[in-house]
């Protein structure tokens, strides 16, 4: 997978892009550029690939035929991706050495609502909770282009518009998001790609 330098152009190119899963062709052909700015929301039925294409261009999953071109990304997956025996102030600490440059880890916590739960050990919060914790990785760990898997899952109300407020935050950055979604962002200007329009001839819709 190739890196954009710079600021011109899209922070993310998908051409020819084809994935296959168990041997069977997920979708084909497919060309994509996601600018500055832009949010790009993947829907499809289950199996469709939406996931696996959020995975293949986070690097962790190769089984993909085409190009990849992106800028620095930050991959938030479905699961929260958290050691439930440690606090979410460790969890976030590790992610921070990994990527260093934000705001740090009390600040990141308090934008998505968990201050006051740094030293508190993720496997005592709600699964609401530790989705809040994986969310304060967007933060503390800036990236051009946000990789986003079913962002809303486990989340309540103030939760969701939560999510929707740091892509848009992300936007106005001049940053990117790829969002994989079976629940509609309703983001003002968002394109939608339907992954079933890409499905090989004869796939299972």
């Amino acid at each position: 997978m190739a890196a954009l330098a710079g600021d011109a152009g899209p922070l993310l190119r998908l051409q020819e892009f084809s994935c296959e899963r168990d041997g069977r062709m997920l979708f084909q052909g497919l060309d994509l550029a996601v600018g500055p700015g832009e949010c790009v929301e993947l829907r499809g039925p289950n199996g469709s690939g939406k996931s696996t294409l959020i995975r293949a261009v986070a690097g962790l999953y190769p089984d993909y035929t085409g190009s990849i071109r992106s800028a620095e990304c930050l991959y938030v997956g479905h699961r929260p991706g958290l050691a439930v025996l440690l606090s979410a102030e460790e969890n976030l600490r590790w992610y921070a050495a990994l990527r260093p440059g934000g705001p740090g880890v009390s600040a990141a916590l308090e934008r998505v609502g968990m201050a006051g739960y740094e030293r508190v050990a993720c496997q005592h919060m709600s699964a609401g909770q530790q989705r809040r914790v994986a969310l304060a990785r967007l933060v503390l760990c800036p990236a051009p282009l946000w990789l986003l898997d079913e962002p809303l899952t486990a989340l309540d109300a103030a939760g969701q518009q939560l999510v929707l407020d740091l892509i848009e935050d992300q936007r106005r950055r001049g940053g990117a998001a790829l969002c994989a979604t079976h629940q509609p962002l309703d983001l003002a200007g968002a394109r939608v790609l339907d992954l079933a329009d890409a499905a090989p001839a004869g796939a299972p819709s």
